[in-house]
């Protein structure tokens, strides 16, 4: 596939920017549009969901980071950021899922109020403290940081690793008073560092810290 595909969303998305780091890595040429979640028709048109991100491809739109992620994979297998072994993917995709669905998805309850200037209820705080607690207690049967988080090699599940375990690092600080990661996972401040200062990590943080610097200062409604 030649033709250039365009990432949508916005870099403040740690889901976008899992994506992103994804394309950087294999070497995918791309282009960006600024696009922010809606229900306008003209958003749900291109996603479903009103969600971003979404990918214009030159067969048409797709939504959901993970599909976006294995489209990349089968459209640019080389260089791969998935085992070739069957078995070695699927634990990669594992621990994807796995972030994803047990940890982000709870801690994404306490962003309001940790990161957006809101407030976030007693009883929603005491519902997800648990579900990290299980959540990182299960992670630290799948995580290998050898050095990466499946093994030797980097994945796509580095990709999503390393834009998800911060931003529960953060929340939980913030909101507990405690860094869950810190506690379940001491071997994540190095890995992290170890993944951050990769040239395509950088370009990542960097756009999404100049994109959260304009969506904190924009004009409020």
């Amino acid at each position: 596939m030649t033709t250039p595909i365009t990432l949508c969303g916005f870099a403040v998305s740690n889901y976008y920017n899992k994506v992103k780091l994804s394309l950087l890595e294999k070497g995918v040429p791309f282009t960006e549009a600024v696009v922010f979640p809606s229900q306008g028709d003209e958003m749900l048109a291109e996603s479903p969901m009103g969600k971003v991100p979404f990918m214009r491809t030159p067969k048409g739109v797709l939504s959901e980071s993970q599909v976006l992620t294995e489209f990349i994979e089968d459209s640019w297998p080389e260089p791969a950021l998935y085992p070739h072994d069957i078995y070695a993917r699927a634990r990669c995709r594992e621990l994807i899922e796995h972030i994803e669905l047990h940890l982000e998805l709870p801690a994404r309850r306490l962003y309001l109020e940790a990161f957006f200037g809101g407030t976030v209820s007693e009883e929603t705080k005491k519902e997800v403290a648990p579900l990290l607690e299980k959540g990182l207690r299960s992670l630290t049967r799948l995580a290998r940081f050898a050095p990466f988080i499946a093994g030797d090699g980097f994945t796509h599940a580095d990709c999503a690793a390393w834009v998800h375990l911060p931003l529960v690092s953060q929340a939980t600080r913030k909101i507990y008073g405690r860094d869950f990661i810190d506690e379940f996972l001491p071997q994540a401040k190095a890995y992290l560092k170890l993944i951050g200062e990769r040239p395509h990590a950088q370009k990542v943080n960097d756009d999404r810290k100049a994109a959260m610097e304009a969506y904190m200062s924009r004009p409020k409604k």
